[in-house]
């Protein structure tokens, strides 16, 4: 008992003030990189470089300084570099074989932030899934959606799937179907949609309103209605629209069919 009390005491002494003085500096390292990162975010900013790549590079940047710190502790311990380096080799290789899938959202951000198909900032729509790019890590890209849910979704997921971007261009077209009733008079249904298309602000003159017959349905003739604006004027003019044309359909007594449900009488 007393020689492995001593033997305590003795680690103690040894290594005791090693430690304390480890996690002084792992605390005053952690403080450092917090604030050598944040300088390095504010004078990318102020060089307006792109949000996509600022986040991307400062949380690359944070994770690096880590590593190198902890190596630098490890130090005070008596761990070589060469032999650290040696071990995280090893380690890396294990790890790598059990974390293929995050290795490769990390090879996946970064072919993401070098061919950029999107932004922060952009609509997009990827995995199936809409929503404003809120940022680009190193893993992940983050989606906040319209009814404010955020999305995380792997980056390897995104590579490996088609990618809408929605704000990538100024104008976008927005199509509308409208079906009447059979004995509607084409020409009238033909001119209040162009009227109320060509009335409206937010609507370009240029490539022009488009209106057509699409399609003669089973219950109705369906009319397409082609318009464009600017990108982020489209659910405006869209919800404006489709309330213009259901007043303005009443007031012409246009029907517009809906499915009717017809029971038979059975004869006794």
């Amino acid at each position: 008992m007393e020689k492995a009390l001593e033997m305590v005491k003795d680690f103690a002494l040894e290594y005791g003030l090693k430690a304390l003085l480890c996690i002084v500096l792992l605390l005053i390292g952690l403080k450092v990189i917090k604030l050598i990162v944040k300088r390095i975010h504010t004078m990318m900013e102020k060089r307006k470089v792109d949000q996509t790549i600022i986040r991307f590079t400062t949380s690359l940047l944070s994770i690096g300084f880590k590593i190198l710190l902890v190596i630098a502790l490890l130090g005070t311990f008596g761990v070589g570099v060469t032999s650290f380096v040696a071990i995280i080799g090893a380690v890396s290789f294990a790890v790598g074989l059990a974390l293929q899938g995050s290795l490769s959202n990390f090879a996946a951000g970064v072919i993401l932030l070098i061919l950029r198909p999107f932004k922060v900032g952009d609509y997009v729509e990827v995995s199936g899934l809409n929503g404003t790019v809120a940022s680009i890590e190193i893993f992940s890209t983050i989606l906040k959606t319209p009814d404010n849910k955020t999305i995380i979704i792997p980056n390897g997921n995104i590579i490996d799937t088609n990618i809408v971007n929605y704000s990538i261009e100024k104008t976008r077209r927005v199509d509308f179907i409208f079906g009447v009733g059979y004995e509607s008079d084409i020409k009238i249904v033909k001119d209040i949609l162009l009227k109320i298309a060509n009335d409206h602000e937010m609507i370009l003159d240029e490539p022009g309103v488009f209106v057509g017959l699409k399609d003669l349905s089973d219950s109705s003739i369906d009319f397409a209605l082609r318009v464009w604006v600017d990108a982020e004027n489209y659910w405006t003019v869209y919800y404006d629209i489709m309330e213009s044309v259901k007043n303005a359909f009443d007031k012409a007594n246009i029907s517009i069919p809906y499915p009717h449900l017809q029971v038979l009488e059975s004869s006794k």
